[in-house]
């Protein structure tokens, strides 16, 4: 039976989620989101990652490109590249954790799990409101009230290990763990090789970086 469930977009940040929950013994489910986003190569990366952890992958899809409102869902509006600017970006996605967040707590609870894991950075991330501590406390009241083992006093824990934590941090923690970070992929864009210039791009980068060590993913 896995232990907890990890959100896992097979990105830097929730494979060392993985490789954290990992560190009870059992294997974490993994769960991942194919929501109509252009950068659909990371949910291979997450098939890899889930594989390394001998984990059971649940791949949710749900299309979020019928509402718009993110350029990571419509392909009509560019990703912003070499810094995204002042403001929120326009590759935030609208409800995008809060979606991700609510089916974590129904998997949970429906598999009697315990936690649900989730990577959200609010040191070196691109200022998207659902990545804040603020968001993450607000789901656990909803957990608490709710759910059935809300009400009745064990509600599933939400676990946001990486929340303020830089990105050097984040890797070398990875790197500590054994986490398959060659095995991940953070690009906003889909392709062969990571862009090197979109926002997830760099802030991997500024993290690898920060320890002085080559990116094994080689991006």
């Amino acid at each position: 039976m896995p232990g907890d469930v990890v959100v896992l977009s097979g990105g830097l940040d929730s494979t060392v989620c993985m490789a954290l929950a990992a560190e009870s013994g059992s294997p974490p489910l993994a769960l991942s989101f194919d929501y109509g986003q252009r950068h659909r190569a990371e949910l291979d990366h997450a098939a890899g990652v889930a594989g390394h952890y001998r984990s059971e992958h649940l791949v949710v899809r749900l299309d979020t490109s019928a509402w718009g409102g993110s350029s990571l869902t419509d392909r009509a509006r560019p990703v912003p590249l070499n810094g995204a600017g002042p403001g929120i970006p326009t590759t935030y996605v609208p409800a995008r954790n809060s979606i991700f967040l609510a089916v974590g707590l129904g998997v949970a609870e429906a598999r009697d799990l315990d936690a649900v894991w989730i990577g959200v950075n609010a040191i070196d991330y691109s200022g998207y409101p659902d990545c804040r501590p603020e968001f993450v406390d607000a789901f656990r009241r909803v957990a608490e009230t709710g759910q059935r083992r809300g009400v009745e006093g064990h509600p599933v824990a939400i676990r946001s290990p990486l929340i303020e934590r830089t990105k050097g941090e984040i890797v070398r923690l990875g790197l500590e763990l054994g986490a398959p970070l060659e095995l991940t992929w953070s690009c906003y864009l889909d392709g062969e090789h990571p862009c090197g210039r979109c926002d997830a791009c760099l802030l991997r980068s500024r993290g690898f970086t920060e320890v002085g060590v080559a990116d094994p993913a080689g991006a």
